[in-house]
């Protein structure tokens, strides 16, 4: 997998100027569309998709930290990025936070939510964890799931369940695809029950795709992309940054400089005004488009070592980009396209029927290499 990004962790450069905070600079029309929905019964299963690092993840935690009614929702938050996935085992453990006390399982959440409205897991008695696993099946532990959101719903409480990185389990297969399970499941929560809303995060635009063109999923879906900001949005967020951290404006030249290398993609214009405190512009600029490019040099090195007719095609299709930042999919043959997709390279946005590359850096290393 190609990752071309600044070299400091996003963690330790939104610590560095002021927290995730940052990754929520105009997001407010996400955010309320998000709480929108969640002030409306449960009706669909939705997808919050787009590029990396364009800010998913901190917009649904200050949705569910910082924006909700914590006497009126509890939110079950399950975070597959960290974890790995490799058999029926390891999702359930991902599920289910187990306890030692001896109490139910609705006990045990009325507990828990006295401090805290989320929750990173459904709160399970240790036997009673022991005896699903016990059963090796997906809908033993969805009936459990069930009987637990009817209670908090019974009680006043609007449950939702929110996964992040969910593809994770796309090709996890237990009779089946665990996968095609979970979104039976999830329908009949949202769409038959009214019982739960249910939020899924994915960067992976190819797992959004096969998603998308799910036949189960037909009038069941709705989509919301968080993608990487405009140039105007962008501009906005470099002065209000750059006075933050800089104590001063940059100038429109200078603005329209990172912009050209970097675009609207956060991590990496936050990396760039937090190293103009010991560095020059150009001196940052011209060591990430290196850095993109060389990369990118390597990635296709690797490409032609393994198959030489791949390596062909792939620079077939990435010339596109020599004149075209975006191009409708289909100009790119399916099997290169989910290649580069996949490596990271290009951004598909299945609900546009466009492709273009990941990045502003990885399109800049594009048009030097080529």
């Amino acid at each position: 997998m190609l990752m071309i990004s600044t070299p400091t962790t996003k963690k330790n450069l939104l610590n560095l100027v002021g927290g995730e905070t940052m990754n929520l600079f105009n997001r407010e029309k996400e955010m309320k569309e998000i709480l929108s929905i969640i002030e409306f019964e449960p009706n669909f299963i939705y997808f919050i998709y787009g590029p990396i690092n364009s800010g998913k993840t901190a917009l649904i935690n200050e949705i569910i930290n910082n924006r909700l009614d914590k006497d009126r929702y509890v939110v079950f938050y399950f975070d597959l990025r960290e974890i790995f996935i490799s058999k029926y085992d390891d999702f359930i453990e991902v599920l289910f936070e187990e306890y030692e006390e001896d109490k139910n399982p609705i006990e045990l959440v009325k507990d828990l939510i006295k401090d805290s409205p989320i929750l990173f897991g459904i709160p399970t008695p240790k036997n009673t964890l022991e005896t699903l696993l016990s059963k090796k099946g997906p809908k033993n532990v969805f009936k459990y799931i069930t009987n637990i959101l009817m209670k908090i719903k019974e009680s006043g409480k609007q449950p939702i369940i929110i996964l992040d990185e969910l593809q994770k389990i796309g090709d996890l297969k237990i009779n089946g695809f665990l996968i095609y399970e979970l979104f039976n499941y999830f329908i009949s929560l949202t769409k038959h029950k009214h019982l739960c809303h249910v939020f899924c995060l994915s960067s992976d635009s190819l797992f959004i795709e096969k998603v998308y063109n799910e036949a189960i999923l037909n009038g069941r879906a709705k989509y919301l992309l968080v993608d990487d900001f405009d140039k105007e949005t962008s501009f906005k967020f470099m002065d209000f940054l750059s006075e933050r951290v800089l104590n001063k404006k940059l100038s429109n030249e200078e603005k329209e400089l990172i912009y050209s290398h970097v675009g609207g993609k956060l991590v990496d214009i936050i990396y760039i005004i937090q190293e103009l405190k010991n560095k020059n512009l150009e001196e940052i600029l011209d060591y990430l488009l290196k850095d993109a490019k060389q990369k990118l040099k390597y990635f296709l090195e690797d490409v032609k070592e393994e198959n030489e007719e791949l390596y062909n095609k792939v620079l077939e299709s990435l010339k596109i980009f020599k004149e075209n930042y975006e191009v409708e999919d289909i100009t790119i043959n399916k099997k290169v396209r989910e290649f580069l997709v996949k490596k990271n390279i290009l951004f598909l946005n299945p609900i546009e029927g466009t492709l273009r590359p990941q990045s502003f850096l990885i399109w800049n290393g594009i048009k030097k290499i080529l």
